[in-house]
C-alpha cells in the first residue's frame, strides 16, 4: 500500500483542480492520503476534505509560521477539534527558525500547546523543524519527560544529532522529495541511518516535487519517486521499502483502521 503521510490539499494551488489531483492520486495507487492542518482558520476546509473522502484523513494545528496569529490557542481548542471524525494527528506545528516569521518564543508557546494535546489525545505529533534542532531537542526531550507521546518528524532534513535525539524518544520520520535533489546527500545519508521500522513517506504536496518533477507543482500521484529514492538509499527492493513504511505508518497513526 502506497500512502502519502503529508499533503495540503486545502492549498490554493489546487483551487482549480483539486478533484483531478486526488483522482490521480489513486490511478497511482496512492491508498490512503493524510491532508494537514496548517492553521485554526483551515481547519474546517481540511476537515471537509477528510469527511469526503474514504481514502483521506486530517491533522489538526498550526504551522510555525502561523504561531503569531495563534498566541491564545490552548490545548483544550486543539482537543476539542481533534475529536472530530478522521481527525488522526496533532499538527503541523514545530519551530521555524530559517524564516522567523512568527517570533521564536511565540513558536515554543504554541508548539507546547500542541505537545499537551498531543498527550492528553494519544494522536501522533506532527513536527515541522528548520534550523531550530538545538531548542527542538531540548523541549521534546523535556515533555517526553512529563508523559509520552508519538512523534513524527515531517519532511526530515535536521542534522543527525537530532535525528539520534529524536530516534531514542522512539519518534518517526518522513521521507519527502528532497531525497531526490542533487544536493541532498546530507540527507540521504541521514536516511540510511534511520530506524527501519520508524520511516513513512510524503509529498507535502504542493511542494518538493520530485526528480523528475521538480519544479513543477507536487502532488500525491508523484510519491512513487519518493518511494524508489527511498529503496535505493537503504538498499531495499521497492517492495520491501513499500511494506515497511506502510507498517510504519500504521503504527503511528494507529486510529486509522487498516483493512
Amino acid at each position: 500500500m502506497l500512502i502519502d503521510s503529508h499533503v495540503n490539499l486545502h492549498a490554493h494551488q489546487y483551487d482549480e483542480d483539486r478533484q483531478a489531483v486526488i483522482d490521480r492520486a489513486r490511478q497511482a495507487d496512492i491508498e490512503l492520503m493524510v491532508t494537514i492542518c496548517d492553521k485554526i482558520p483551515s481547519f474546517e476546509a481540511v476537515h471537509a476534505l477528510a469527511m469526503a473522502n474514504d481514502d483521506i484523513w486530517c491533522t489538526v494545528g498550526a504551522h510555525p509560521h502561523e504561531a503569531k496569529d495563534h498566541v491564545e490557542l490552548t490545548t483544550e481548542r486543539l482537543v476539542e477539534l481533534a475529536g472530530r471524525p478522521k481527525v488522526i494527528g496533532i499538527g503541523e506545528t514545530g519551530l521555524d527558525f530559517h524564516y522567523d516569521l512568527s517570533p521564536r518564543d511565540v513558536q515554543a508557546n504554541v508548539f507546547r500547546a500542541h505537545v499537551a494535546a498531543a498527550r492528553q489525545t494519544g494522536l501522533p505529533l506532527v513536527v515541522h523543524t528548520r534550523e531550530a534542532d538545538a531548542v527542538m531537542g531540548d523541549i521534546l526531550e523535556e515533555e517526553h519527560a512529563r508523559g509520552p507521546f508519538k512523534i513524527l518528524m515531517h519532511c526530515y532534513t535536521s542534522g543527525p544529532e537530532l535525528a539520534r535525539r529524536m530516534a531514542a524518544l522512539g519518534a518517526w520520520f518522513s521521507v519527502s522529495g528532497i531525497a531526490t535533489f542533487k544536493q541532498a546527500q546530507a540527507v540521504r545519508d541521514i536516511i540510511a541511518d534511520m530506524p527501519a521500522d520508524k520511516i513513512i513517506l510524503e509529498t507535502d504536496c504542493p511542494y518538493l516535487a520530485p526528480v523528475p518533477m521538480r519544479g513543477r507543482r507536487n502532488e500525491p500521484a508523484y510519491l512513487p519517486h519518493v518511494l524508489d529514492k527511498l529503496a535505493e538509499i537503504r538498499g531495499w527492493t521497492r517492495a520491501d521499502a513499500e511494506a515497511r513504511t506502510e507498517d510504519a505508518f500504521f503504527a503511528l497513526f494507529d486510529r486509522i483502521p487498516r483493512t
